[in-house]
């Protein structure tokens, strides 16, 4: 029958429907019920009531039974008949009547929730792997709105158009099609959006399991790690079709973000979802979820709607965003193997049960590996224990059995080439869920201004696609002062930064200024790209300038660069150029050292496999010390003097330099050998974090090679990862080390360098990088190890306060060791708040010299946790 009814909605879908079911849903109060789900049986089809509690459903003609439901009310079966016009059937939902156990009331007793989650996690795999294949049809409605902002931004926020009515909206429908065990396929047949989304997309939610151990990076309550993370309490039960639901309450062991509260219904015997009622938090953002499940097939009940709910402030301005899905259509293959119905015992409550099981028949673990089904057929009851070992077992054997065991998620969404085309008789006739009028009033108020900036993207496509810049404002000083990029054809381009940009001081080049340019252009179907640079040093009087080429071959990247030009005598760049203006100019701390190079590299970048990287790099360079050119101040201060341009150094005493030539010679090589990978629309993505990377690095000074005056060979090995410990904990940690093998002959920039830091602002990389060592003091040309640790915490101290957790704070320890062979034992131990004001990290760091306090600071560097909501 179910077949029959499909055909019938094919053959039906080629004309006009001018036919369905309409009304609106009540509660028994008489107010309207938004967010009710109406299910469709014979189609495997449902619907919702929009925020007005209104619905409506074109269908073919024929007789429907239709299931009204709604979290908290009982649900309410109609049979209808549908002919030629809509059919009006308004509902008042009841309340739902929960009955409660009868409980054994003692301090040994336990709630009853936690037999009913234990039986459910350890049968959420099973339910993961029970359908094989599913195909579906997804609408998707969302609209988004600023509810308050701060006095002071009204205005500039109401000329741009922005206020407290809807700035987002946006409909879709899609054809989703999901194949065990990664594989999700999405084709979008329609879509209508307006605004920005700002990166509050409901799909994790609604593409993804609360079967699987986490949802969007949020424990769920039915993951293994479940009771680490929750405590359950059961709120009741009722029947729905002829089944027992279980209502338990789920609480969080510390609220905050990344875990649920609220309500999860547990359907009993088949211990599978029936639905959800939760929220949670990410980024101080508050997540509401509702989903509800139908049973597709008897024992396999599905998501057929949900509503998400989005809502949170930054910097002082409130948003809301809402989202309503329905999901249709159902077509599902369930798995051969996993069709049976299951007993699963609970062996901590079910004692008895489950000392007869173990009595009874087992399999043993050869017959278990030959065919780990084996026991599904043979055994109608389980253990919670030996359906995990059976499991573990089966899906291990899938793994093997699958064409790329390291892909742990493959996506690929497509548009239909008409899906933006649609008028709006057409969402008339398709969408599931009515407008509310407030939606209705917002499209035509955004359809006019979006008329608007179509008119200034096609002009400006029109551009890219000559090469001619339409007319603009300040076209030419305002290019000059501020940067520009010109589209010089369809496949060149040149990019201008403005010398605004680049403009700073330190003490070797007074005031100075570079400008860079960037060509982009096709060569041989690759792009290859020119970027001459310029640099004027007024103290010095002097132009310099270099020449980078950037091009790919096959898997190589190679790079020819060359000049006369300046570098930091540590070429990672320690201290930003922005940065060292400021601590000269007015605190008299010029940090930045520099030396002047005629210089010319060849490197090349060598991609082998994802898991292992190689890169070699040869350079030639006359190079000369500079000095302090200027000692000019915004502020003079008595206590200090500008230090000369030679950093201090434990292991020369003088590391000033006679002009010299250097030939050089380096390789790198990084191998990740456990990596996994995502793979979206086709393009592979490398899941960083699921292995270590492993460097060997070798530097080699060659003597008497173009007049070359150095001689020495440097080893490094390192190794480098970030992964979760314990609840919520996660660990970033940096080890390296190496040697100078020879050091007959190099100069102070040949040392290793450590990533040092003597400002209040920490800008290079958090794991990695020291927070109070000199740039320069402990670099060495003999033995070295260094170590950085990150670690952090879900709740410490301050994050023991939810108020404070749901502002999206981080607190982390970090740990920083450096020893070289002439250094004392250098250590740093710091705390930090992470994601303060939403971007910052600041941290408080003592450093020790052979387990004596130094030094204090703080530090202010950019947040580590910056990330999209949904991720």
């Amino acid at each position: 029958m179910r077949h029959f009814y499909l055909l019938l909605f094919l053959l039906c879908s080629y004309a006009s429907l001018a036919q369905g079911i309409k009304g609106t849903v009540y509660t028994p109060e008489g107010e309207v019920l938004p967010f009710a789900t109406i299910y469709i049986k014979a189609l495997e089809t449902g619907s919702s009531t929009n925020e007005q509690g209104k619905y409506e459903v074109a269908l073919p003609q024929g007789n429907y039974e239709l299931v009204f439901q709604h979290l908290g009310y009982a649900p309410v079966l109609k049979n209808i008949q549908v002919q030629n016009d809509y059919v009006t059937l308004d509902i008042t939902l009841s309340d739902q009547v929960i009955q409660l156990k009868e409980v054994e009331v003692n301090a040994r007793a336990e709630d009853p929730a936690y037999t009913i989650i234990r039986k459910a996690i350890a049968k959420s795999k099973f339910h993961r792997l029970q359908v094989q294949r599913y195909q579906a049809k997804v609408y998707i409605k969302g609209a988004g709105r600023v509810k308050d902002v701060p006095f002071f931004l009204e205005r500039a926020l109401e000329k741009e158009g922005v206020d407290s009515s809807t700035v987002f909206l946006t409909e879709s429908v899609s054809e989703v099609t999901f194949e065990q065990p990664n594989t999700l396929k999405e084709k979008v047949i329609s879509i209508r959006a307006i605004g920005e989304e700002n990166n509050t997309s409901p799909n994790g939610f609604i593409n993804g399991s609360f079967y699987d151990p986490e949802l969007v990076g949020v424990i769920s309550p039915l993951s293994p790690r479940a009771f680490a993370y929750y405590k359950f309490q059961f709120a009741g039960s009722f029947i729905d079709r002829n089944h027992e639901i279980n209502k338990i309450r789920v609480i969080p062991r510390s609220r905050g973000d990344d875990v649920f509260s609220g309500y999860i219904y547990i359907i009993d015997d088949l211990w599978s979802i029936h639905s959800v009622n939760m929220f949670t938090y990410k980024q101080g953002f508050k997540i509401e979820v509702k989903q509800m499940s139908a049973p597709i097939q008897e024992t396999v009940w599905m998501p057929v709607s949900h509503h998400i709910d989005v809502s949170g402030k930054i910097f002082g301005i409130d948003l809301e965003y809402k989202y309503l899905a329905t999901v249709s259509d159902y077509d599902i293959t369930l798995n051969p193997d996993l069709q049976v119905d299951l007993v699963v015992v609970d062996e901590k409550i079910e004692k008895e049960l489950a000392a007869v099981l173990e009595k009874e028949e087992k399999l043993d673990k050869s017959k278990l590996t030959e065919d780990s089904t084996a026991i599904f057929k043979n055994e109608q009851r389980l253990t919670r224990k030996e359906l995990r070992k059976t499991l573990k077992a089966y899906e291990k054997e899938l793994e093997k059995q699958e064409e790329a065991p390291d892909v742990v998620e493959n996506r690929s969404m497509s548009v239909d080439s008409t899906a933006y085309q649609q008028d709006s008789s057409y969402w008339e006739k398709i969408r599931p869920v009515p407008l509310t009028d407030m939606e209705i009033k917002s499209y035509q108020k955004m359809d006019s201004t979006a008329i608007v900036e179509k008119e200034e993207q096609e002009a400006a496509a029109q551009e890219e696609k000559t090469g001619v810049d339409r007319p603009r404002k300040n076209l030419g000083l305002g290019r000059v002062i501020f940067g520009t990029t010109i589209s010089l054809s369809k496949q060149s381009s040149l990019e201008y930064k403005s010398p605004l940009s680049e403009l700073n001081f330190n003490t070797v080049e007074g005031y100075h200024f570079t400008v860079p340019l960037v060509l982009r252009t096709q060569l041989l179907e690759k792009q290859l790209q020119i970027a001459p640079t310029a640099r004027y040093a007024f103290a010095r009087e002097k132009l310099t300038g270099k020449l980078a080429i950037h091009y790919p071959i096959g898997e190589n990247q190679l790079k020819i660069e060359g000049g006369r030009y300046v570098s930091q005598f540590n070429a990672d760049d320690p201290i930003h150029p922005f940065l060292n203006t400021f601590t000269t100019l007015l605190y008299e701390q010029n940090f930045i050292k520099l030396y002047e190079k005629d210089y010319v590299q060849f490197g090349l970048r060598r991609k082998v496999s994802d898991k292992l990287r190689l890169e070699a790099d040869v350079s030639w360079a006359k190079r000369r010390q500079l000095f302090n050119n200027t000692y000019h101040s915004w502020r003079d201060r008595e206590t200090r003097v500008y230090t000369p341009n030679a950093p201090e150094n434990l292991e020369l005493e003088d590391t000033s330099f006679p002009t010299h030539d250097a030939f050089i010679f380096s390789v790198q090589g990084e191998y990740q050998p456990f990596l996994k990978y995502r793979i979206k629309n086709e393009e592979k993505s490398i899941v960083n974090e699921s292995s270590p990377t492993f460097r060997l690095s070798y530097r080699k000074g060659i003597p008497e090679v173009l007049n070359s005056q150095v001689n020495y060979d440097v080893l490094e090995v390192g190794v480098q990862h970030q992964f979760d410990i314990g609840v919520r904990g996660r660990l970033d940690y940096h080890v390296y080390a190496g040697s100078f093998l020879n050091n007959q002959s190099l100069y102070f920039m040949d040392f290793q360098h450590f990533m040092g830091n003597r400002t209040i602002i920490q800008m290079s990389d958090p794991v990695g990088s020291f927070r109070l060592l000199d740039y320069y003091l402990y670099s060495t040309g003999k033995e070295y190890l260094a170590t950085h640790l990150y670690y952090q915490f879900r709740k410490f101290l301050f994050t023991q306060f939810f108020e404070v957790r749901l502002l999206g704070i981080k607190e982390n320890i970090l740990f920083n060791y450096l020893k070289t062979d002439l250094s004392p034992h250098y250590m740093e131990v710091g705390y930090s708040l992470d994601n303060v004001l939403r971007f910052l990290r600041v941290e408080a760091v003592a450093n020790f010299e052979d387990g004596k306090y130094r030094n204090f600071g703080v530090r202010i560097g950019i947040a580590t946790t910056l990330e999209n909501l949904f991720n």
